[in-house]
């Protein structure tokens, strides 16, 4: 009996040490513990950041759609959702290659990483995210950057021409100058800093829609013989005001998600940071818009209030991670004045802007890039490069196509079709059926 208890504790003690010696210790299996934490939380986050990005698309329908005439409503609907399709089939074949290239062109102006994604794929370069989720969190923001000139349009370009534009716009104009900053090119190279795209984004596309809204010429009504203007209110300010809230919602995506890791306590503190940033320069730019439109228009006018929050939005998104609360304040409040001027401007310039696509994302992606080296403390001369060469390059580029495509006849809807609407006359669809709401202005 003594015998065989102690022959089984020796047996038992053997066991342990055996045990003990085959298995890993304790702490590299806590460390691939939180490896595996870790991925699973980044990957979810920037999932749902995706998912926060891509509803973004719904408050640019809203509020396009809401700020334009209801005779125009299934066009612009349309187009934010072509913009969509064309736009995440265009990136995954091209757009994205174009835009991550790797290593090889690192500092260059073009580079081209292959069609589709793959498992090492560049883009995600962060290490610890799946490259799908990075393609999804990646084409989200193509699609904005496309759909941003939408509104510009609104009410006279043929449906036809805005799926060209589309196309040329989210395969090659915004993948390659996304490549100079956060594909490893040669701004990137210069130190330019654009945290979650004011300019990338933003005032690529808004100096598109500038582009498109020079060649296009205003709506009929407009503007007088004598240069004066005359407001065409939209038909839906609710529908708008519900399409702010959307962005402003889908833009704790669009910044927040831009960090691409919240696992750990350093990455958590950032996006908190990034976060409070976001929402007080929304704030701050909403409110300043309403008190200078009030002193310029002697009223408060509600549609300036939307877009100066958006504003506030674009002007913090280059620098959300590098400036203080209050500097935060300041930018927003910078950018709510500006989108006033900025429509005052295009009025003087008989520049017809249907929803301040430009004051909104083109010019306050401009202030973005600045503020980012007035307060973010990034190096002066490559902000100033950047905040040049990337609206310079989504003008340019898009003058050119939309001169091509007038010159052909493709561009302008006819006037009896102008007049008529966009929806009946394009589509032969309406967005309220059974109103008289098709009435000439």
């Amino acid at each position: 009996m003594k015998r065989s208890t102690l022959t089984s504790g020796v047996l038992s003690v053997g066991a342990f040490l055996a045990l003990a010696l085959l298995s890993p210790p304790l702490h590299a299996a806590e460390a691939t513990a939180d490896a595996v934490n870790a991925y699973a939380i980044d990957n979810f986050f920037l999932f749902i950041c995706a998912v926060l990005v891509l509803f973004m698309q719904a408050g640019f329908a809203l509020v396009e759609s809401g700020l334009n005439a209801a005779k125009n409503t299934v066009n612009i609907l349309f187009k934010n959702m072509m913009d969509l399709g064309i736009g995440v089939i265009l990136f995954y074949v091209i757009g994205y290659g174009l835009m991550y290239p790797g290593d090889a062109f690192s500092g260059g102006w073009f580079g081209f990483g292959g069609f589709g994604i793959s498992a090492d794929s560049p883009g995600a370069a962060a290490g610890n995210l799946h490259p799908a989720v990075d393609f999804l969190f990646q084409v989200a923001f193509a699609a904005t950057a496309a759909t941003i000139v939408s509104g510009a349009v609104a009410g006279r370009m043929k449906f036809e021409a805005y799926l060209i534009y589309s196309v040329i716009i989210t395969a090659f104009v915004y993948p390659i100058s996304g490549f100079w900053k956060w594909g490893g090119g040669f701004l990137n190279e210069m130190g330019f800093y654009d945290f979650a795209g004011s300019l990338v984004v933003h005032a690529l596309g808004g100096f598109a829609g500038l582009a498109a809204a020079i060649v296009l010429g205003p709506r009929i009504g407009r503007f007088n013989a004598d240069g004066s203007p005359n407001a065409l209110p939209g038909h839906n300010l609710a529908l708008s005001t519900l399409g702010v809230f959307i962005l402003l919602i889908g833009w704790f995506g669009f910044n927040p998600g831009s960090q691409l890791a919240i696992a750990g306590a350093a990455n958590t503190d950032i996006v908190m940071i990034i976060a409070t940033n976001t929402l007080l320069s929304a704030a701050a730019g909403s409110v300043a818009a309403m008190l200078f439109a009030w002193v310029i228009f002697k009223k408060p006018d509600l549609t300036m209030a939307m877009n100066g929050l958006l504003g506030g939005l674009v002007g913090i998104t280059a620098n959300c991670d590098s400036v203080t609360y209050n500097e935060s304040l300041i930018i927003g409040i910078v950018a709510g004045i500006l989108v006033v001027l900025g429509v005052k401007m295009l009025d003087a310039l008989k520049i017809d802007d249907p929803v301040g696509a430009w004051p909104v994302h083109g010019l306050n992606g401009v202030w973005g890039g600045l503020a980012t080296w007035i307060f973010g403390g990034h190096p002066m001369v490559a902000q100033i490069v950047g905040s040049i060469v990337i609206p310079l390059w989504g003008f340019a580029t898009m003058l050119v196509l939309f001169l091509i495509l007038k010159s052909v006849g493709m561009l302008r809807v006819s006037r009896d079709d102008e007049m008529k609407g966009l929806d009946i006359s394009e589509h032969e669809e309406e967005a309220y059926y059974g109103f008289d709401i098709f009435t000439t202005r």
